[in-house]
């Protein structure tokens, strides 16, 4: 049996979750206005396992957002699984938080045949973005955009658009005339890293815990309210 918790901190969401064999066993989430990250995530992780009866020693490994998303709640995330893996002496294993958006879409079986948008807020109308097929396979390389009204106007109007993440509401009335756009409604959560991670620890595909450090993308603003 393979136990795996995944943690996922890259937005204000604060998500963990608990998986046996690739399957979902339990999960817990919370949102708010601030970060709450450092009061709430190991609370979050001891109230998971205690009420599924899982002893954290029989962890097979841990999963962590790697971003982009915000310094802070990365941060924290990351540091946290650090503890835990070198605690336990189990490996780390790393999802982009793009990919991971996107894996929420593949669980929910809906939107099969569409390409799929995965946003993260950055501040103002800029977003960090990845673009997945329907196939889940990465067609856009993650970058920080500007949306404006013609954004992704060289994808076909036939071709549907499902939008994933937490910048979708600052899009909704920017795009409302894009019919082939559809707004998920959903935001980060661990679950999207189950699949992923199950796979890559079947291929032993682990992080060095000295060395691993999240993918920023932008460089913390010392003075500047994180986001």
């Amino acid at each position: 049996m393979t136990y795996i918790l995944h943690i996922e901190t890259s937005t204000k969401v604060c998500s963990v979750a608990l998986s046996c064999n690739g399957k979902c066993i339990d999960f817990v989430t919370e949102s708010s206005l601030d970060f709450v990250h450092s009061e709430r995530l190991n609370v979050l992780i001891l109230d998971l396992l205690t009420r599924n009866g899982v002893d954290i020693k029989i962890l097979a490994a841990v999963s962590v957002s790697s971003g982009p998303g915000s310094y802070t709640g990365l941060r924290i995330g990351v540091s946290t699984a650090k503890g835990l893996c070198y605690a336990l002496s189990i490996p780390l294993i790393e999802i982009d938080s793009l990919s991971a958006l996107a894996g929420l879409i593949k669980r929910q079986n809906t939107f099969v045949e569409s390409v799929i948008l995965s946003m993260i807020d950055a501040r103002r109308m800029e977003a960090y973005t990845a673009l997945f097929d329907a196939n889940y396979y990465p067609i856009k390389p993650v970058s920080a955009d500007v949306f404006d009204v013609s954004y992704l106007a060289e994808i076909s109007e036939h071709k549907q658009i499902v939008l994933v993440g937490d910048a979708q509401d600052k899009c909704r009335s920017l795009w409302a005339e894009r019919k082939n756009f559809h707004f998920s409604n959903l935001k980060a959560d661990a679950r999207g890293q189950i699949e992923l991670t199950y796979d890559k620890f079947r291929k032993e595909d682990f992080v060095d815990l000295v060395y691993f450090e999240p993918q920023y993308f932008k460089d913390f603003q010392p003075g500047v309210k994180a986001k």
